[in-house]
């Protein structure tokens, strides 16, 4: 079975090819990070626009580049929610056309599904069950998975998203857009203990998140700072390592509370050097292995959506309409197979 993906969730247009056999054989991704940037964050009318406008071009250079046949394809897999409507929209409504011009079927498949299926695409895959932190500019949760399909959360944020924290505390310090990668980078130079930061919820044995509060003591400790740009970059190290550290506390437990000694790290903060070095130390430690999938499919792809899709098209799982439906808001435990 050949499946194409699409990803349109947010502000990356994605397009991938999966095949059962061959494994990844085509993907590539379009990212709209200049287009949002001068405004702070993403425009959902523009993302839509945009994602209008690329669709098509990447379908037609994947295909052409890997000399791919449309008729060699057996089913596509577009991103269904949770997301942006419009951006949700556009993706569901190419995939649509394509099933119906191409006689094939469509299945709407999980964003964050996709994002935890993500390592497998790996030549290393992670051994069933494993326990799951899911971190992104939306979502930072802990999902137990104990089979493909079979997703129970364990922990969610109470507020915001470690992402959106970093986001936030990146624009308090008037660094730009998106935030994560420019606090990383900037957090290098700050010197170490020169502020401690909170690290929020660890006292707790429950497996939730909270960073509302730790970007609210960012704020505070810039208010109070002489501004410079060694302030900024010991406020960013500060925070960076704080949410780092509460982050691998939680996965700590997560893992002992589970008696499960396998951990993946998805999303696209999972490609922060620093929580990755952190995560490995702390895993090795407690005698467990960590899963990472590679930097490029940590951050919204098409890859992951062909690879979920995959899985449900296997069992037989397709839309059975050409309606546009989309979910922007889809809990992952909701997920039938």
């Amino acid at each position: 079975m050949r499946v194409l993906g699409i990803e349109t969730s947010c502000d990356e247009t994605g397009i991938a090819i999966y095949d059962e056999t061959s494994g990844l054989i085509a993907n590539t991704l379009h990212s709209q990070v200049e287009t949002h940037a001068e405004y702070g964050g993403v425009v959902p009318e523009l993302a839509s626009r945009d994602h209008i406008q690329k669709l098509l071009i990447l379908l037609k250079e994947v295909l052409a580049a890997e000399q791919i046949k449309p008729e060699t394809i057996d089913g596509i897999a577009y991103t269904k929610g949770p997301g942006l409507m419009g951006a949700l929209l556009v993706g569901s409504a190419f995939a649509k056309a394509l099933s119906y011009a191409w006689n094939i079927p469509a299945i709407g498949v999980h964003h964050m599904e996709g994002h935890l299926l993500a390592p497998m695409l790996e030549l290393a895959t992670p051994p069933l069950p494993f326990i799951a932190l899911l971190v992104s500019g939306g979502h930072t949760m802990l999902i137990r998975i104990t089979d493909i399909g079979q997703y129970q959360q364990i922990g969610d944020t109470l507020d915001d998203a470690v992402g959106e924290a970093f986001d936030k505390v990146a624009k308090m310090l008037e660094l730009g857009y998106p935030g994560g990668p420019l606090i990383e980078e900037l957090a290098k130079t700050g010197e170490p203990h020169k502020y401690k930061f909170p690290r929020p919820m660890t006292d707790r044995v429950n497996l939730d998140f909270s960073f509302s509060g730790l970007k609210t003591f960012a704020l505070n400790t810039y208010k109070q700072s002489t501004k410079t740009e060694q302030d900024k970059a010991n406020i960013a190290r500060a925070f960076q390592e704080a949410a780092i550290d509460t982050l691998c506390i939680k996965c700590k437990l997560a893992l002992e509370q589970n008696k499960i000694n396998t951990l993946v790290i998805a999303g696209g903060v999972g490609a922060n050097i620093a929580l990755r070095k952190a995560i490995t130390t702390m895993t090795h430690k407690v005698g467990a292995k960590v899963y990472f999938p590679r930097p490029e499919f940590c951050t919204d792809n098409g890859a992951m959506i062909a690879f979920a899709g995959y899985q449900h098209l296997k069992k037989g799982q397709v839309d059975l309409d050409l309606a546009i439906d989309v979910k922007p808001r889809w809990n992952i435990t909701d997920i039938r197979y």
